[in-house]
């Protein structure tokens, strides 16, 4: 593991090292999993706020239950680090997220004590109540346990999964692992019961009375104690309570940062037979003095140095797209009443933060809750309002239905920003925005539009706000702009459907680029004349949909081989739309796509992962080349 020496975790490399410990020992264990794991996260960065807060819970998992037979399903997985480090990755640990690395969440090829694949939000109630169905058929007596986070209880899909659990009476555990935050601070109906569960006068009486009284003997009634006194001052309080309706057997809380009580309470619930629910308070950050003073930043920090917890910035020249939207927003909205912003718990990352400071009575933090996201924005619109809804790409997956549904199909103006489309870096396959352009373009009475920098996206929020009906999309990638002056830029409208010529060239090839890609083209095609003495077109296409076909009409009509360039998946996506524009016309030419290919793409980097798919000046100039080697050739067949 490095020079660091540890006096108790250099002893574990799986969970089976660790069942003979002593109380004493797992507290030094778990001090010394922080320890470690804020050395690695601070030169190689991660999630790491979670995972320290989630410690004691996954060491007592790992202690009381006999995994991989035993199956622990993570929400999302950014509490599994520890998990990680326990099940044979250990030193993998210090490669997390990187290219040829680790995946930094739960990943069923990577290991058998990864049971379920994670990285979006509140999918595992479902899964934990299939493995559990699964053993059940299979008659193992495996047992199932679902670790899951307060923020992603927000989400529509765990109350689906609870409600099928409930009703299934099948043995399973959920334990709400309560720390008050998901990424910025949790919101909403369920944060707020949680919170009168842990709070009540009540509760707070008993609490040292109930959990010190029980023993092995006294257990049962124990339990008994805890139905019987907090029903009577709390759960009468509370308007009943939540997760006994919905037919768990409800326990808790306790203190989750105590591996002491931990163990004694799963190794007690563990042979309880039925659905229950352990709901355990945590600190976000647990350990790491600077991670719990300001838990929104230190959910995924960058790299810091660990001794002083300062933060060494990356930041360059250019603007970031999300303060660039942060900020256009804000300034749209200072023009226009109508305008409201609505994020489903990313407020910070997406830049809507810059919003909520100013007018918070125009700001809505949904939670972790994109398909409510999307179809609240379509209220607001019917409403006559003019709603922005920001979503991460791969987050946006889950709200397709409302999208067609309840906006396109009537025609509701919401603007819906994509945010982190294309490849996003360390995150890996689970949050890479790939999908988006194929996904959205078959939708009817739909504008898709992808700006080429931070004025392009100025210019593109203020047109969509001009819009009158119907979904108006625009994606823009994770991270920073070309380094263009957008901020003394005028508002100008960019007409939907009208892309631009950037490079007139005489080498019968045309490059039509979607996005910041549109720059990596003009350098291939510079390099191009360098080596050759011609000169490729270039076209920044600016809309996906509705394309712009007095453009296509040109390129058609002049060119020998047209190649597009995209940040997502070639299939469906810019490159479908031009195949299947030029697949209509007379003319038959060549069309060679450079873009995501048809594999989901693991971690690293985002310049790594785009170097790997060629969406590079590089990748571009090889491909360019390359045809027009076959252009030279069939000249001289002919």
């Amino acid at each position: 593991m490095g020079d660091k020496g540890y006096r108790i975790l250099d002893r574990v490399d799986y969970p089976s090292d660790i069942k003979g410990f002593s109380v004493e020992e797992l507290k030094v264990l778990c001090a010394e999993i922080r320890d470690y794991m804020i050395d690695c996260c601070s030169k190689n960065p991660g999630h790491l706020g979670s995972s320290l807060g989630a410690v004691e819970l996954v060491v007592g998992l790992h202690y009381v239950y006999n995994t991989p037979e035993d199956k622990i399903v993570f929400d999302v997985g950014h509490q599994a680090y520890a998990h990680k480090i326990l099940t044979g990755r250990k030193d993998l640990f210090r490669q997390n997220r990187k290219k040829g690395g680790i995946s930094g969440f739960p990943k069923r090829d990577e290991s058998e004590y990864d049971a379920f694949g994670t990285g979006h939000t509140s999918t595992s109630i479902s899964a934990a109540l299939g493995l559990a169905k699964a053993a059940e058929f299979a008659g193992t007596g495996a047992r199932t346990v679902a670790l899951i986070g307060d923020g992603s209880l927000s989400g529509g899909l765990a109350f689906e999964g609870l409600n099928n659990a409930g009703g299934d009476k099948s043995d399973i555990l959920f334990i709400v692992n309560d720390n008050n935050i998901s990424i910025d601070k949790n919101i909403g109906a369920i944060h707020e019961h949680l919170l009168n569960l842990t709070t009540h006068p009540a509760y707070n009486r008993v609490k040292t009375r109930i959990w010190d009284g029980i023993g092995e003997g006294r257990f049962r009634e124990s339990l008994q104690n805890i139905v019987v006194t907090t029903k009577s001052h709390l759960v009468q309080r509370s308007g009943g309570d939540l997760f006994e309706a919905l037919g768990f057997r409800y326990f808790g809380p306790i203190d989750g940062n105590d591996i002491e009580q931990v163990v004694k309470t799963l190794q007690k619930l563990r042979d309880i037979k039925g659905p229950r629910i352990l709901h355990v308070i945590t600190t976000k950050g647990k350990g790491y003095a600077p991670a719990e003073e300001d838990q929104t930043i230190w959910h995924a920090p960058g790299m810091f140095d660990p001794s002083t917890g300062k933060r060494i910035s990356s930041a360059g020249k250019a603007s970031r797209y999300q303060d660039v939207f942060g900020e256009v927003l804000l300034e749209l909205a200072r023009n226009n009443s109508r305008i409201v912003g609505i994020t489903p718990a990313m407020a910070s990352g997406c830049g809507m933060n810059i919003l909520a400071r100013e007018m918070p009575e125009r700001f809505f933090d949904v939670g972790i809750a994109e398909e409510h996201a999307v179809t609240f924005s379509a209220g607001l619109a019917a409403g006559g309002m003019k709603p922005f809804c920001n979503i991460y790409s791969s987050f946006s997956q889950r709200a397709y239905d409302q999208i067609i549904h309840d906006v396109a199909l009537q025609n509701l103006g919401v603007v819906i920003c994509l945010d982190r489309g294309g490849l996003v870096g360390e995150d890996g396959a689970t949050h890479h925005g790939n999908f988006d352009m194929a996904a959205y373009r078959s939708i009817p009475q739909t504008i898709i539009a992808v700006p080429k920098d931070e004025t392009e996206l100025k210019n593109m929020m203020y047109t969509a706000s001009r819009t009158a009906s119907g979904p108006f999309i625009i994606r823009y990638p994770r991270g920073y702009g070309e380094g263009t002056d957008w901020r003394n830029a005028e508002f100008s409208e960019v007409l939907p459907g009208k892309g631009e010529k950037l490079l007139d060239g005489n080498a019968g090839i045309s490059i039509i680029a979607a996005g910041p890609f549109v720059y990596r083209a003009l350098e291939a095609a510079y390099a191009f004349r360098e080596q050759t003495g011609l000169l490729p077109s270039v076209y920044n296409i600016r809309y996906v949909k509705p394309l712009d076909t007095g453009l296509m009409e040109e390129v058609v009509g002049t060119s020998s081989c047209i190649v597009t360039v995209e940040d997502g998946c070639i299939a469906g996506g810019l490159y479908g739309a031009v195949a299947e524009y030029v697949a209509g016309q007379e003319k038959k030419l060549t069309v060679r796509p450079v873009g995501i290919p048809d594999r989901f793409i693991s971690q690293g980097s985002q310049k790594e992962l785009r170097e790997e798919c060629g969406l590079d000046s590089e990748g571009i100039f090889k491909v360019i080349l390359e045809e027009f080697a076959k252009i030279k050739q069939k000249v001289l067949q002919n």
